[in-house]
């Protein structure tokens, strides 16, 4: 019994930092799907969009990379949280600069379903997820 309660001890610490992530998780889809100049939900939801459904899905999955780090590596909630706040802002930049200096011409491809682009903008934030991941291993 004392190895099954040892085992649980950190049950509380694990849904504190699950939860936490999630409502992070659906803030970062808030502030992302606000930089952007085009609708991705409208698009994939109304449009069957599939270059907004690779292009948001790859900023999720970098965004949630780096917050696994996070979370792996923090000292506390605090810390877990403001190191969220850094993966947001690295993810931020990175569709910025997809935007502004790779790919020009971004938001209408993406509105135009243009799956190659979408795919370049998913690499990318997936990339800038993991090396913000690796480099939150401090």
């Amino acid at each position: 019994m004392d190895m099954l309660t040892d085992s649980l001890a950190g049950i509380g610490p694990f849904f504190t930092y699950l939860v936490i992530g999630l409502a992070l998780i659906a803030l970062f889809k808030v502030i992302y799907s606000a930089l952007t100049p085009y609708d991705e939900w409208g698009l994939v939801k109304q449009e069957q969009n599939q270059a907004a459904g690779i292009g948001i899905g790859g900023a999720l999955i970098g965004f949630t990379l780096a917050l696994a780090a996070a979370a792996a590596n923090s000292v506390s909630l605090m810390d877990y949280v403001l190191w969220a706040g850094v993966a947001l802002v690295a993810q931020l930049l990175a569709f910025t600069v997809v935007r502004l200096v790779i790919l020009p011409g971004l938001v209408e491809k993406i509105e135009q379903n243009n799956i190659a682009a979408a795919i370049v903008l998913a690499a990318i934030n997936i990339c800038v997820g993991l090396l913000n991941a690796a480099c939150m291993s401090y």
